[in-house]
């Protein structure tokens, strides 16, 4: 019956207020589109051709899941041919030369930051900062993956904005609305006291855990809520957060490479609210992911109360920022405002294949992006659509 998820495509050069006006725009002209095809009964259908990819080429190490300690990065890595990843196309032997052995700031080595990529060849991008001062150490890495990715060149500036009354978002009308099934909203942080994930101690991780649940437990009005360390946790408060879906596990093979799964379950936690719209995951990923979301289509409300959540922690734990790449985050892709918004819609005529090329020009035009709402790469055989931006 035609629901997808659609939501951002950008994050790095442009704000979150416009970001989130983005995905508002795309998802009122889906909408507009989905109501003139019900009106007409269809459109024709169209192709779109997928374009090929780049690969690398190294020496001496051979990638692959065989490497799972940064001891057996002792010389350039050699790719498999066909890879696709950023990690393979940055990582020359050049490059590998020039920083091996050394360590960022922070102490974090460079080994680790690029092990992820090199033992997982399937990676989309492989490497992860293991502090703020990595994009600095290892500018000359890092600027290439994010020009790359962002189209964000090494002397461009990012501006943050969280200012929700500058959104223009008026309600939807009764028939639009009842397309909309749910809205969500999410940012990344990490505390500018800190390294990332990948470079944290264990007793920072729970300093920072420490900071963060004791501003969460603070909260009041709509934000009121309560805090659950994942440590220790009663079964009765797991089968809650897991029937709610609001439990997350260890991060995947791809964070585990990189350290991002260190001394788990120790320093990390949920909050959310009494009216279960408002979230924080503590130490997964990044230290902080917001979550703002509800069932409809008020789009503007959920953004309010991402804002207002998200100024309330910063009171008392700064941000990593910069005015290059934004909030700071350990994965390069989610640098700038590390912000996911989307809704999960029901277009059953616009998302049919036969719309296929209309479909996707809307999303060009307001550089959202369209999934199955299962989750990335997943298909839709019920017309219901994940639309971030």
């Amino acid at each position: 019956d035609g629901i997808f998820d659609i939501s951002n495509r950008r994050r790095l050069g442009r704000s979150e207020a416009q970001l989130v006006q983005d995905m508002y725009d795309g998802v009122k002209a889906m909408i507009d589109a989905e109501n003139a095809l019900e009106k007409k009964g269809g459109a024709a259908p169209a192709q779109a051709a997928p374009a090929g990819a780049p690969a690398a080429a190294g020496a001496m190490v051979k990638a692959g899941p065989h490497l799972v300690d940064i001891k057996q990065l002792t010389g350039p890595v050699e790719f498999p041919a066909g890879t696709k990843s950023l990690v393979c196309k940055y990582l020359t032997p050049e490059i590998f030369n020039k920083f091996k052995g050394t360590k960022d700031k922070a102490g974090v080595p460079f080994e680790l930051m690029v092990l992820s990529g090199c033992q997982n060849i399937d990676s989309g991008i492989g490497a992860y900062a293991g502090s703020h001062d990595s994009y600095s150490t290892y500018a000359e890495f890092f600027d290439k993956i994010i020009e790359d990715y962002h189209g964000h060149k090494k002397d461009g500036k990012h501006i943050s904005n969280m200012d929700h009354t500058k959104l223009k978002c008026p309600p939807f009308s009764k028939e639009d609305d009842a397309m909309i099934i749910s809205t969500r909203i999410r940012v990344g942080r990490n505390l500018a006291a800190y390294p990332l994930g990948p470079g944290i101690t264990a007793a920072q991780r729970n300093e920072c855990e420490a900071t963060v649940s004791k501003v969460l437990t603070a909260l009041d009005g709509d934000l009121k809520g309560k805090y659950y360390p994942l440590k220790g946790m009663k079964k009765e408060d797991q089968d809650k957060l897991i029937a709610d879906h609001f439990l997350f596990k260890e991060g995947d093979r791809f964070l585990s490479s990189c350290g991002l799964n260190r001394e788990w379950p120790d320093g990390r936690g949920i909050f959310h609210n009494d009216a279960k719209t408002f979230l924080t995951w503590v130490n997964e990923e990044d230290q902080l992911r917001i979550i703002s979301m509800e069932k409809g289509s008020d789009i503007g409300g959920v953004f309010s109360r991402l804002s207002r959540g998200a100024a309330a922690i910063e009171k008392a734990a700064k941000f990593a920022h910069d005015d290059h790449l934004g909030y700071i985050t350990s994965c390069p892709t989610n640098c700038g405002t590390a912000l996911r918004a989307s809704v999960h819609i029901k277009l059953p005529l616009l998302g049919s294949k036969a719309n296929k090329a209309d479909f996707e020009a809307i999303a060009a035009k307001y550089f959202v992006q369209i999934r199955g709402i299962h989750g990335e790469h997943s298909e839709t055989d019920d017309g219901i659509f994940d639309i971030p931006t």
